[in-house]
């Protein structure tokens, strides 16, 4: 475009950061910023002469990209049955580390990611990231110990750490992880879910993600028995419900907690999400690769869920570019709801602002979808 002439840009969703994403709106740009925002019907009023240029399917503020594993960068990609997958990063863990996070950074700031939710297994890995990262996020640092005689032993480690990296906190703040409810006992959840309540830590677990995780709690069924017995020597006593409830009869659902996929849920569970101010984010590449289902996106909009968009490791996902998960889910879903999950459901699940397309914004700020 021209220096100097203004043009109307626009797209099947507009949206500002700022109320409700518009399916006729349009910015005004000339000169490299922003010069006006509204429906497009505004805006040829107000510039008459100005060319109309159709951008796609949303222009939006920077993406959040609320769920990575940014040590998994190195891996490679993994299609297949879910269990397969965690044998998968088990055989491929000499990658895991340091590397494969700065890689995976790399990527987000390329991807043109606003913030970013990490989750970290190694300590060198969290170093990092507080030092580190140009970007803001919050990065959860991950807690897998399925044996309940460890409960108090593992949550006094886990408390000195947080503790210790929180007093370092800048851009990045922490946030605390159990893993799953397959893979973390329930008085750890428990008693990690209270303390993060009681500190203010946003919390993120992995729930209801695959058919093989709604049959090992409900029944002690499935290829997940295998997987539990290799860490805990205490036999698993399934708790005979689904994911999302257990974690709610633990206490570990809430406003401050981040439920990732979300995929195995029924309407009366999307409901306790909705109830408990749970948020939930997406990762539907993720759950198409490993072959788990897709995530009932309606009933999530019935029930007002908040929902986020994340990538999860390039072990299962093509790349770390959140944009791809909208695209992916475009059409099969009320294409507001979509862009807001991509920035203002990803920022406030992480608690950050959401950035605005105003006057004066430049255009490098400007994302299409």
């Amino acid at each position: 475009m021209s220096w100097l002439r203004t043009e109307l840009w626009t797209a099947e969703v507009v949206y500002t950061g700022f109320g409700t994403p518009m399916l006729r709106g349009a910015l005004a740009v000339q000169g490299g910023f922003v010069v006006g925002q509204g429906s497009l019907e505004e805006l040829r009023a107000r510039f008459p002469q100005a060319e109309v240029v159709h951008k796609g399917l949303a222009l939006l503020p920077p993406p959040v990209n609320a769920h990575t594993h940014l040590d998994l960068s190195l891996l490679p990609l993994y299609r297949g049955p879910f269990a397969g997958f965690l044998s998968h990063v088990v055989a491929h863990r000499e990658r895991r580390g340091l590397e494969g996070a700065k890689r995976g950074l790399a990527e987000l700031l390329a991807s043109g990611a606003g913030a970013f939710a990490d989750i970290v297994f190694k300590d060198e890995v969290m170093d990092f990231l507080l030092e580190e990262s140009p970007l803001p996020g919050v990065a959860f640092y991950e807690v897998f110990a399925p044996e309940p005689s460890l409960a108090e032993e593992v949550f006094q480690v886990v408390r000195r750490k947080v503790e210790a990296w929180r007093r370092r906190e800048g851009r990045v703040k922490v946030g605390l992880s159990p893993h799953a409810p397959y893979s973390v006992s329930p008085p750890l959840l428990k008693r990690l879910a209270e303390w993060a309540r009681a500190e203010g830590i946003l919390l993120m677990v992995h729930a209801a993600e695959s058919p093989e995780e709604v049959a090992f709690l409900a029944r002690g069924e499935g290829p997940l028995r295998e997987v539990y017995g290799r860490f805990a020597k205490t036999p698993w006593t399934p708790p005979g419900t689904t994911p999302v409830r257990h974690l709610h009869a633990l206490g570990v659902l809430g406003p401050t907690t981040l439920l990732v996929h979300g995929v195995q849920v029924d309407e009366e569970e999307v409901g306790l999400l909705a109830e408990t101010g749970t948020k939930v984010v997406l990762c539907p590449r993720s759950n198409a690769n490993l072959e788990v289902g897709e995530a009932p996106l309606a009933l999530y909009a019935k029930h007002g869920v908040e929902l986020a968009l994340g990538t999860d490791s390039p072990g299962s996902s093509p790349d770390l570019d959140v944009k791809n998960e909208a695209r992916f889910l475009w059409g099969r879903a009320e294409p507001r709801l979509l862009v807001r999950a991509l920035t203002r459901g990803g920022y406030r699940a992480l608690g950050l602002p959401t950035p605005r397309l105003t006057r004066g914004t430049p255009l490098s700020l400007v994302h299409f979808l």
